[in-house]
């Protein structure tokens, strides 16, 4: 039934709350330099694209420049929810007969599709799809913010110069894909410069992993603005070393790309109005499972028998995923941040490289890191997401923001592949049918389901509840640790429509995660 851990004493993250606004992200250092930007008079969007930069400097391993994702903006005038879609597409020269099935095996990146011939759809140059996250951002800020383009980059440029300060994570993290450094050489040069991960100092003195040229090529994005990196110098420079490392993206593939602006999936649960992404994420998947809770759960904290009707709503849903869509099984390493300001405006965003350094390729006259979105396709043909040219793929990304009587409620999201779904219903079931606040609901221990059969629990749960799970599916028990991430990794800020109090916090056991309020 339920593997036995220790039970360990439980790790604790204060929420952070102010009436000025509050931002949520998996950077703290990010985290207040939104809160700043909200301090000095911008709207949560200005505050959301300025946190999403920064983390593209911050932990660049998990999102940039390179990179693409999804944000849902609540507009408290208005009362309106819009989308901003600037996810990853395959490059018009991409040809499937590149991504041939090896004889057997499976891919090297924990992922659900047969082994490619030298994982290219994994890892390399045929790996990077079209990004979308600097279109992202300037059509966000143009339609929704108030800031100028250079002051949203300021605090990113800034960071970048710095570099990155190497603490016990940075080196876990860059330690994890060092294997895959020795083939790509601006990669290897900066993350291993003298052939291992930078280590802390112990007398103290500090270290910086110093990214190459993306100081100057955030610099470049600041003054020529946004379409230099689809259409100017920064698109030149892109595509040179692209074709140097044999990628297909060519200027014609930066050229064309767009963001788009859509409507929310929206959705009634209970008195809550759930406002989802639409299409090819996991909105639809949430908003299935969510049915078949709702009305299903309530009282003072789950039981065994809430978590048993959450975990088999979501193997029921992702079972209707996979057979329609054609899902993956691949843990992506994303960055997700939350924002609400004085006036209620709230923003959920998601962005990605998917894997651990995406692509592992750092574009050496930009210094940005490429994504490996064309993981995220089937190699097999014939399938509902089939890897093909000039295609979006499926993704998991599931930011939300809930309202109650059209009044902005909560603004929610994870990173964590296949994980974030569990995560994201669970906390807004938390809040919305428990009654918890932030604080409380990112102490709760939860569950994961991620696939069809089989539930991973919290070891915090009570013992009633992982038998009761364990005498009706297979349950094992994982600690909550900071890495690997088996819960994934959420943040969320929430905002009281009465009194005007925002609050908002970040996973509990990631240690750069946090919140910070303006």
């Amino acid at each position: 039934m339920s593997e036995n851990f220790s039970r360990s004493t439980r790790l604790h993250k204060a929420a952070v709350s102010g009436r000025g606004g509050v931002v949520a992200a998996q950077n703290q250092r990010a985290a207040d330099i939104g809160a700043g930007v909200l301090r000095q008079g911008g709207n949560a969007v200005d505050a959301a694209i300025a946190t999403s930069f920064a983390l593209g400097t911050l932990e660049p391993w998990m999102s940039g420049l390179g990179g693409g994702g999804i944000m849902v903006v609540y507009l408290a005038k208005e009362r309106k929810v819009q989308v901003v879609d600037f996810t990853l597409v395959a490059p018009q020269g991409l040809d499937p007969a590149t991504y041939a099935l090896a004889k057997d095996g499976s891919a090297s990146d924990l992922f659900g599709w047969p082994l490619v011939v030298e994982d290219r759809n994994v890892k390399g140059p045929h790996s990077i799809a079209v990004p979308g996250q600097v279109a992202g951002m300037e059509l966000a800020l143009k339609t929704f913010g108030s800031w100028s383009w250079s002051q949203v980059l300021a605090p990113a440029i800034e960071q970048a110069d710095r570099g990155i300060m190497v603490d016990w994570f940075s080196t876990l993290k860059v330690a994890a894909a060092a294997r895959d450094f020795a083939v790509q050489p601006t990669t290897r040069a900066t993350y291993l410069p003298d052939g291992f991960p930078l280590t802390p100092d112990m007398n103290n003195r500090p270290q910086r992993i110093k990214l190459g040229n993306l100081p100057q090529t955030l610099r470049r994005l600041a003054s020529a603005g946004a379409r230099d990196y689809y259409e100017g110098d920064i698109a030149k420079a892109l595509v040179k070393d692209l074709k140097a490392a044999g990628s297909t993206i060519g200027l014609e593939d930066l050229r064309r790309y767009r963001a788009g602006i859509v409507d929310p999936l929206t959705f009634d649960y209970g008195a809550t109005t759930i406002h989802a992404t639409p299409g090819l994420t996991a909105g639809p998947t949430l908003q299935q499972a969510m049915q078949r809770i709702k009305g299903r759960l309530g009282g003072k904290a789950p039981d065994g028998a809430a978590f048993l009707a959450i975990a088999e709503a979501i193997m029921a849903a992702n079972a209707d995923r996979f057979a329609a869509m054609g899902d993956s099984k691949a843990t992506t390493c994303t960055s997700h941040l939350n924002v609400v300001d004085a006036a209620g405006n709230m923003v959920a965003l998601t962005q990605t490289l998917l894997s651990l350094f995406g692509s592992r390729v750092m574009l050496p006259e930009t210094g940005i890191m490429m994504n490996n979105g064309i993981m995220w396709f089937d190699p097999r043909p014939g399938r509902p997401n089939s890897v093909a040219a000039g295609k979006r793929p499926l993704c998991n990304m599931c930011p939300i923001v809930a309202t109650r009587a059209g009044e902005g409620w909560f603004a929610l999201g994870a990173s964590g592949g296949r994980r974030i779904l569990p995560a994201v219903l669970q906390l807004a079931a938390f809040i919305a049918d428990y009654g918890m606040d932030l604080e409380t609901a990112f102490h709760q221990p939860r569950i994961d389901v991620s696939g069809t059969e089989g539930i991973t629990g919290d070891q915090g749960l009570a013992e009633a509840v992982v038998q009761y799970l364990g005498g009706r599916h297979k349950t094992v028990l994982a600690p909550r640790t900071a890495d690997p991430l088996m819960f994934a990794c959420p943040s969320a800020v929430l905002r009281d429509a009465a009194s005007g109090l925002a609050q908002g916090i970040a996973e509990i056991t990631a240690p750069w995660a946090g919140a910070a309020a303006a």
